[in-house]
């Protein structure tokens, strides 16, 4: 029953740091920083290429802290010293460049100087790279279980206000489609409502990017506190959000001040709900393909007028 499904402790949730990226397990561990070890993870993400060559006491400088600091930061994002920090910087940035040197250079967000043609390269290349690290950070397994949760319930309930609201209206609409009883709720009051009524068998999908937006944490922990099994989509597996589910999917979406917010982070949930409703329709392959398609035929005939005019005119 996907209402069975036993609550995840923060230690089963952890991955190995070893394992990670440590542009990723950077960004990961942002909502958990003390300011200080912040500036230091924002001097890193600027330019990991020019922070691998800096000995400790030039970072912390730029970073207006101390040495001690630099130490606890990496020590917060699972390294031991400030050398395997360098180590893992320069492996990034070699990484990046490997990619292609006519991308922009990693971390740079978008400038008051830059051409028209510089944005569009920026603006695709993060997206692309959000999709491609959401890619190779996704845990099959919990999409695993995300998949037979959504696939088995009774009913689903998704929670998500401004842009991530647009994410579980997407969800809502290709869940529906297949024969599902799904309801996407894009006000905390209505969201708190719809909690209020699930139970064991019933599913909760709670989306935020930040994974702090209290619009999201508190309707997914009233659907937990009664039982229903919550799912949360964020790119931080430390936040709120994360702690509130029993099952965590996770987008590796580099946001920066000047995109905060930007498609980049859409494009990757977007994504990963992709993952989970073709995932949840291969379980029931050919009703699901039945279901699409009389519903794709059921719009079609809202087509024909438009159809007849360009005919007659052409």
């Amino acid at each position: 029953m996907a209402g069975q499904v036993s609550r995840r402790t923060p230690a089963e949730s952890s991955h190995d740091p070893a394992a990670v990226d440590v542009l990723k397990r950077i960004r990961t561990a942002l909502p958990d920083l003390a300011p200080s070890e912040r500036r230091v993870a924002d001097a890193v993400l600027a330019d990991p290429a020019q922070a691998a060559g800096l000995a400790i006491s030039a970072l912390a400088e730029r970073a207006t802290t101390s040495a001690a600091t630099v130490l606890r930061f990496c020590r917060a994002v699972g390294l031991t010293h400030y050398p395997q920090l360098r180590l893992a910087l320069a492996a990034a940035a070699a990484h990046e460049n490997a990619l292609g040197t006519d991308r922009p250079a990693l971390g740079t967000d978008i400038s008051a100087d830059d051409l028209l043609e510089d944005v569009v390269r920026k603006i695709i290349y993060n997206e692309v790279r959000a999709l491609e690290e959401s890619c190779a950070g996704i845990d099959v397994t919990e999409l695993g279980r995300a998949v037979d949760a959504v696939a088995g319930a009774r009913r689903i309930d998704i929670f998500g206000v401004g842009a991530s609201a647009f994410v579980g209206q997407d969800l809502q609409q290709k869940l529906h489609r297949i024969g599902l009883i799904a309801f996407i709720w894009t006000d905390v009051h209505a969201a708190l409502t719809a909690a209020a009524l699930l139970g064991p068998g019933d599913v909760a999908v709670a989306i935020s990017h930040s994974g702090e937006t209290a619009d999201a944490v508190e309707p997914l922990e009233a659907a937990a506190e009664l039982g229903a099994t919550t799912v949360a989509l964020t790119n931080y597996p430390r936040s709120s959000l994360a702690a509130a589910a029993d099952i965590v999917l996770t987008t590796c979406a580099r946001e920066t001040p000047f995109r905060s917010g930007a498609t980049v982070s859409r494009i990757a949930q977007l994504a990963i709900v992709d993952c989970l409703f073709v995932g949840v329709a291969q379980r029931s392959f050919d009703v699901t393909a039945a279901a699409l398609q009389r519903t794709y035929g059921a719009v079609q005939r809202r087509k024909r007028p438009a159809a007849r005019r360009t005919q007659a005119g052409g």
